[in-house]
């Protein structure tokens, strides 16, 4: 057991954090050695306990799982991350691994899917599951989230915030940030996207996957 692959579970549902812990416990090559609902304990325990892997949910409240990736590969780029949502849109994945995780996997895929990035992403390797691999492919065939993909981390942030409806005061407290920065990542957002309206702006979200009704 001294060998075993130590695991950081990051997820705001309790169930879903017991869920996961059991399923990777039944194999005694993986050990779960803390877990966290949020993305400010999850940069803690990292900072701690500097696990091998951390499996992380997308969407959080607070602090989401882009940012905190984007914080931990900030404070120490060696630590691998996947990342473990009910989002299975091509455009989420993409934003995901652009922003450094090692794996992204959607919690409808098959859940034996889970161990098995992590072994893959242990050893040194990428992983996507065979249903998101084909939506990435597809997405680029179609040329279909090329506008996603154009998005910086907190672009693409600002943007999945205003699209459910966050003020900009809210999403300056979420992110972080001043209301002045966030401002301005409306402001890109409008030009790169060609949106000028909140209406426009939740069409293009909905469009994409990255709200849902």
């Amino acid at each position: 057991m001294d060998m075993a692959i130590r695991v950081l579970l990051v997820d705001d549902h309790e169930i879903v954090r017991a869920g996961v812990r059991r399923l990777l416990e039944q194999d005694q090559r993986l050990k779960v050695i803390a877990d966290a609902s949020n993305g400010e304990q999850a940069y803690q325990l990292v900072n701690e306990l500097k696990p091998d892997i951390v499996v992380l949910d997308m969407i959080m409240p607070g602090m989401s799982g882009l940012e905190t990736l984007r914080r931990i590969h900030r404070r120490d780029s060696t630590i691998k991350v996947i990342i473990f949502s009910m989002h299975n849109d091509a455009a989420y994945a993409s934003q995901a691994l652009t922003a450094g995780a090692k794996a992204y996997i959607a919690k409808t895929d098959d859940i034996t899917d889970l161990p098995k990035a992590i072994f893959r992403v242990n050893a040194g390797n990428n992983f996507l599951s065979e249903s998101m691999a084909q939506k990435i492919a597809l997405s680029h065939f179609n040329g279909g989230d090329n506008l996603m993909e154009g998005l910086t981390t907190r672009e693409f942030e600002t943007f999945r915030l205003l699209a459910e409806g966050y003020g900009l005061e809210e999403i300056a407290q979420t992110l972080k940030l001043s209301n002045k920065t966030v401002a301005n990542y409306q402001t890109i957002l409008r030009n790169k996207l060609d949106i000028h309206s909140p209406i426009a702006l939740v069409r293009l979200a909905l469009q994409y996957g990255v709200i849902t009704n």
